[in-house]
């Protein structure tokens, strides 16, 4: 069973009066493995963003469906979608997102608080040293630097083992070094943790290192290099 599995999702926004509406996102099919690495390029507006929402949950197509895990999200109550986002998704963005309030070590134990995970301390002391940073644990997010962060936010995104780990421009905010970096860590991400990586990119690296490319254009899949997914 595919971990993530898209069928002629569309989505489609309603322009204000008198304007037409957008296609974000046009038909999209396609299904992802355990454990692959897929790289999502295109254009700025050409969908990247929007399959990245559906697929994480956080909105849903006007038509088609997404199934996550066996899951269609569209079939949630707000529990389950609570459910399915706190155990089977983990989200990487580009400006990193930790809490400002708080330190490396309770940035990445917040999610396994709030999912009421046992040993939460323990298991977020073990994914900081997964992305050496175990060292940092006591540091607040303003003393780190921007690949620092980006590290913490990888474990914060891996706390509870997810199925699906989306990240949008992971790198896009990073030096080469640090962001080749980071990409090792997603890397390792799939091949030892079996997380099935979405990542949405415009970088050349990024894609070089994907087991699948696919290309974007105006919301439809224009073509896919080294498929290992049924698309």
């Amino acid at each position: 069973m595919a971990v993530l599995q898209m069928v002629d999702a569309t989505k489609r926004y309603q322009g204000a009066a008198g304007e037409r509406e957008t296609v974000a996102l046009n038909g999209f099919t396609c299904a992802f493995r355990e454990g692959e690495f897929v790289a999502v390029v295109g254009r700025s507006g050409c969908g990247k963003t929007t399959l990245l929402n559906l697929a994480g949950a956080m909105d849903f197509p006007s038509s088609g469906e997404v199934w996550i895990d066996g899951q269609l999200t569209g079939g949630l109550d707000d529990a389950g979608l609570t459910r399915l986002r706190r155990t089977k998704i983990g989200f990487i963005f580009q400006f990193f997102q930790l809490l400002p309030t708080l330190s490396s070590v309770e940035n990445v134990e917040l999610p396994l608080l709030l999912s009421g995970a046992p040993n939460a301390r323990e298991q977020a002391m073990e994914r900081l040293a997964w992305v050496e940073m175990a060292g940092f644990a006591g540091r607040m997010p303003h003393q780190l630097s921007g690949g620092q962060m980006q590290r913490i936010a990888i474990a914060r995104a891996l706390a509870h083992n997810p199925k699906l780990l989306l990240a949008d421009e992971p790198i896009g905010n990073l030096d080469t070094a640090t962001g080749n970096m980071v990409l090792d860590l997603l890397r390792r991400a799939s091949s030892e943790h079996g997380a099935t990586v979405l990542m949405a990119t415009h970088s050349a690296e990024s894609t070089a290192i994907a087991d699948t490319v696919i290309h974007l254009r105006d919301g439809a899949i224009e073509e896919v290099h080294r498929t290992a997914c049924t698309c």
